[in-house]
């Protein structure tokens, strides 16, 4: 299984958006931690089993496949204060959300639906169907 927390594992416009994500949070004098980037299909469905058939809570709809993690268009993150982890401080996910934004992703804070707020993703306008095609984003 394969859950990358590497920058280089995203597609290049991707990487260097999130790179640009932390820059911006750094300036803000907000630390981030980028808990995960490309994540295979086995590894996404174990995510999508928690809270089905597996213990916790669930955390995604999508399955193998259909996540843009799965196609290198998306990463995880969280806020560190004094070197732990801040999964539930809503106001600093809330400013990183924004920051997010302004460096050209979409932040899925801000979906009606399913709400993730420590997610963003850029897929440069491609659906699923067109990367599982095989068309990268620019």
């Amino acid at each position: 299984m394969i859950n990358s927390r590497s920058l280089y594992d995203l597609h290049p416009p991707v990487a260097q958006r999130a790179a640009a994500f932390k820059e911006a949070c750094a300036e803000a004098g907000i630390d981030v931690l980028i808990t995960s980037t490309f994540r295979d299909s086995e590894s996404q469905d174990a995510l999508y089993a928690q809270g089905r058939t597996a213990p916790g809570a669930i955390v995604t709809n999508a399955r193998g496949g259909d996540s843009y993690h799965n196609w290198k268009c998306a990463f995880d993150f969280v806020p560190i204060t004094n070197g732990k982890p801040m999964w539930n401080d809503l106001d600093t996910i809330r400013k990183c959300g924004a920051i997010g934004e302004k460096c050209g992703l979409e932040w899925a804070g801000r979906w009606h639906t399913f709400k993730e707020m420590l997610h963003f993703q850029y897929t440069g306008g491609l659906t699923l169907t067109e990367l599982k095609a095989g068309k990268i984003p620019k």
